[in-house]
């Protein structure tokens, strides 16, 4: 028997659930990309973006997924036999600098926790032992959709200020642009990448680039730099060089709705929407864990995203769990992977979510652990009822 026949819900850190209204702007013919409507996209677009990453500089507009934000990010910024300084707090970081490895640069990791966020000391000690300034950059994600940790931005940078180093910093904030705060130019990033299908609800295909001045100045002597990903090719006057060529026109069509529906209800909202949203799911999870056979992957709460949360299952494989809810329920969650594959799951809360979605996915999971008889403590979906109840007026 199964209760799966209706709409699925998809409850995975990305793709995330696309809006009917930007499944819509999408549904229309393809149109000239040398004149009207397509000019008037790209510029609205190069305008608002970033608006969103909340930066005076400039961002660029790329036909990749996030792994191409990472290779343009890079390219642009860094020489061959440069150094990079990694901050790993789960799997995108160190896979992040794995791609700058093959590109040509020199990767130092300054190991971490995938149960914990990047120590900001940690980081200023590693770059005051770095007196002749070989590092050059430094990367980080704001979220780790793969351990569902928050970096604390601005403490990072508070470190690398209080021992004057002159390195990069260089976001990934895939994960978190449109759920939680991200201040480029007040948390003194110098480039930021994201991509198009996380919480900004537009289908995968679309990688985002921010620079400000430092960035750019960079730039100038960079020798990684290629045509396709160049941000001086980009800045170019001719409307297909903001695109390397050929502009991705129906998921521009669709980006453009997405921003307005994000901007209509203001960064500040949304990201309120996001954590309670989150917490909600946190409550949920803290009661089904009393019973010992599921956990937090993040030890400390005030290091858990807002975006995904990452629930172990220390005794069992979870994959009976997750076949139960997709096959039974037509919930989709996220697997585990890296050092979790078949150790967690993953519970997505971003991008277009709203309290019944919530309640939909928790519930279900609900159903699943009593149907296979996980133990668990009684009420998680109450629990988190209860907590909306109090905090949504």
């Amino acid at each position: 028997m199964t209760v799966a026949n209706g709409r699925g819900f998809l409850s995975i850190p990305g793709p995330t659930n696309i809006p009917d209204a930007v499944l819509a702007a999408m549904h229309r013919p393809a149109i000239d990309i040398y004149s009207g409507d397509m000019l008037g996209v790209t510029r609205t677009l190069l305008e608002d973006l970033p608006k969103i990453f909340r930066t005076s500089g400039r961002a660029y507009i790329y036909a990749a997924n996030g792994h191409g934000g990472w290779e343009a990010a890079l390219s642009n910024v860094l020489s061959r036999g440069e150094t990079v300084l990694v901050l790993e707090s789960g799997l995108f970081a160190l896979g992040w600098g794995e791609m700058g490895r093959i590109m040509g640069v020199k990767i130092d990791v300054l190991k971490g926790d995938s149960r914990r966020a990047v120590d900001p000391a940690a980081v200023a000690q590693r770059l005051a032992a770095d007196t002749t300034h070989e590092i050059k950059a430094i990367l980080v994600v704001q979220i780790d959709t793969a351990s569902s940790v928050v970096n604390d931005i601005a403490a990072i940078r508070r470190a690398i200020d209080s021992v004057k180093h002159p390195a990069l910093l260089m976001v990934d904030c895939v994960a978190s642009l449109g759920c939680m705060p991200f201040e480029m130019d007040a948390w003194g990033v110098d480039v930021a990448m994201a991509g198009s299908q996380k919480g900004l609800m537009t289908p995968p295909g679309l990688a985002f680039v921010a620079a400000n001045a430092r960035a750019r100045a960079a730039h100038q002597k960079a020798d990684l730099r290629t045509r396709y990903w160049d941000w001086t090719f980009r800045d170019g006057e001719a409307h297909y060089q903001k695109y390397g060529g050929t502009p991705p026109e129906h998921l521009l069509f669709g980006l453009r709705k997405a921003l307005d529906i994000l901007m209509e209800e203001g960064l500040e909202h949304a990201a309120r929407r996001h954590a309670l949203l989150a917490e909600a799911t946190r409550r949920a999870v803290a009661r089904w864990a009393e019973a010992g056979a599921l956990a937090f992957n993040i030890i400390r709460p005030e290091e858990r995203a807002n975006s995904v949360t990452n629930v172990l299952t220390p005794d069992r494989n979870p994959q009976p769990l997750l076949d139960y809810l997709r096959h039974k329920c037509g919930v989709v969650l996220g697997l585990g992977i890296g050092d979790l594959t078949g150790r967690a799951f993953r519970i997505a809360h971003m991008g277009h979510i709203n309290a019944p979605m919530m309640f939909g996915t928790l519930g279900a999971i609900e159903m699943g652990l009593v149907a296979l008889d996980i133990p668990h403590g009684a009420g998680g979906v109450q629990a988190a009822v209860e907590y909306l109840g109090r905090e949504v007026h």
